[in-house]
């Protein structure tokens, strides 16, 4: 997930001087994660078939203003940086989502197509509110906070499993396992209404 001819180090140094006020740091951080926030900003609206109501420069624009806004955040590193930007991603889906149903005065769901959330014997999900979804996702989160943040970071940010792994700090096959123990637990959730 990086920049050309750009190490991690490199990264987390720029997040930590534009923490620390220096302007100039952010204003060469965001050309070198802008085309990696593209990407997961693009996974994430595919797999939900959001094109036509978000757009991924649009997401990748609200995203930043979002950490522009958010000078106190102390970035570990660029996983940390890319882990903040999933959990933004879904923070502005899910009020596009809400604001969408407000609009319809609750006239219809916003559906997302997520049958990558079936666990491996279950039977492919359909459409899934993503209201409902995050609602989910957030007792899942009181749960097991670990499997939240990786459902956060596959789902809404669009990481693939080995970058998953390295925001996680763990390996791909722990990624894998976790996966689909959370998968499980959601598509029962959302299909049994227990949430």
């Amino acid at each position: 997930m990086e920049g050309p001819n750009l190490s991690p180090g490199e990264i987390t140094v720029l997040l930590q001087r534009w923490r620390t006020g220096d302007r100039d740091a952010l204003d060469r951080l965001i050309p070198l994660v802008y085309n990696e926030l593209r990407v997961m900003a693009s996974r994430r609206l595919a797999a939900g078939r959001q094109a036509d109501r978000l757009q991924t420069t649009a997401l990748v624009h609200e995203v930043y203003l979002k950490f522009v806004g958010q000078r106190e955040i102390d970035f570990n590193n660029r996983a940390h940086f890319f882990a903040i930007a999933a959990r933004l991603m879904r923070r502005i889906i899910v009020d596009a989502a809400r604001r969408r149903v407000r609009k319809k005065r609750g006239n219809g769901a916003v559906a997302l197509t997520i049958d990558d959330l079936a666990a491996a014997a279950a039977p492919p999900v359909g459409p899934v509110d993503v209201i409902a979804l995050d609602t989910a996702l957030g007792e899942l989160e009181r749960l097991d906070p670990g499997q939240g943040r990786l459902v956060e970071l596959r789902f809404f940010g669009g990481l693939t499993v080995e970058e998953t792994a390295e925001v996680l700090g763990t390996s791909p096959a722990t990624v894998k396992r976790e996966w689909a123990v959370a998968k499980g637990w959601l598509h029962r959730a959302l299909t049994e209404g227990t949430v």
